[in-house]
């Protein structure tokens, strides 16, 4: 049986975990539930933009939304792979929520959790319209990238591993989603509703960020899971959308 303590240290001193068998309980808990952050976030996520696939102005762009789609639902995959070698049952996970379910548009959680799956609360609000789904894609997939930087250096080897060859792909989508804002700004959309649309998703994938003092971020970096909180994490996104946000001439909520 692992040892508390011994753990800590090992992992703290910068060691890598490789199998369930190396870890404690109170690990396990954490890197479950960690897992199923993601897990149920791509799940959401895909399920709802799936909804926006007949909302895509032409073809190339329904056949790109499909695309992130399918790899979104590949990445739930990849990462409950490895939640099934700690005993999860997968074989009812997909089926345990409605996915594509969102709360009205006026619903604003903040960071406060709804109980039932694990999703970040950004995915429990609905879309509307094309160019609303690609700035949130745009939005939160960049908040995706930063967030997916900072696993991929935690202390669980399988699930560092899988995340760094999930994350290209992430950046890949967070890159179309800018693509396809300036797309459809270009193709004289108003930009009026654009900025609607920032000011809406801006503050709601702000808070995906979390509070950066919860006993789970505590865990969290005792277990060298993360180290980086929003402290460190926000800033990094503001500083990757606020230019491009600036160029299109949108303007950052305040």
């Amino acid at each position: 049986m692992v040892d508390e303590d011994s753990l800590v240290s090992f992992v703290t001193g910068g060691g890598r975990l490789s199998a369930p068998d190396n870890v404690t309980p109170r690990y396990r808990g954490e890197l479950m539930r960690l897992m199923a952050i993601f897990v149920d976030s791509e799940m959401a996520g895909a399920s709802g933009f799936a909804d926006c696939i007949n909302l895509a102005p032409g073809l190339k762009e329904r056949m790109t939304a499909t695309r992130i789609v399918l790899e979104k639902f590949d990445h739930a995959r990849q990462v409950l792979n490895l939640m099934e070698q700690f005993g999860a049952n997968t074989a009812q996970y997909v089926g345990a929520h409605p996915w594509a379910s969102r709360l009205d548009r006026s619903v604003n959680l903040g960071t406060r959790r709804i109980d039932g799956d694990m999703r970040l609360n950004v995915f429990h609000y609905p879309v509307n319209g094309w160019v609303d789904a690609v700035v949130m894609n745009f939005l939160m997939g960049q908040a995706t990238v930063v967030q997916l930087g900072e696993l991929t250096r935690g202390s669980y080897q399988p699930l560092a591993d899988t995340l760094t060859a999930i994350l290209p792909v992430e950046k890949r989508h967070a890159e179309l989603g800018e693509k396809g804002l300036r797309v459809a700004l270009e193709r004289g959309h108003d930009r009026t509703d654009a900025q609607a649309s920032v000011n809406y998703w801006y503050s709601r994938v702000a808070d995906t960020f979390g509070t950066g003092s919860s006993d789970h971020f505590i865990q969290h970096r005792k277990y060298a899971l993360r180290q980086k909180g929003r402290e460190e994490l926000l800033p990094q996104w503001q500083g990757i959308v606020h230019p491009i946000l600036a160029e299109l001439g949108l303007d950052v909520p305040r």
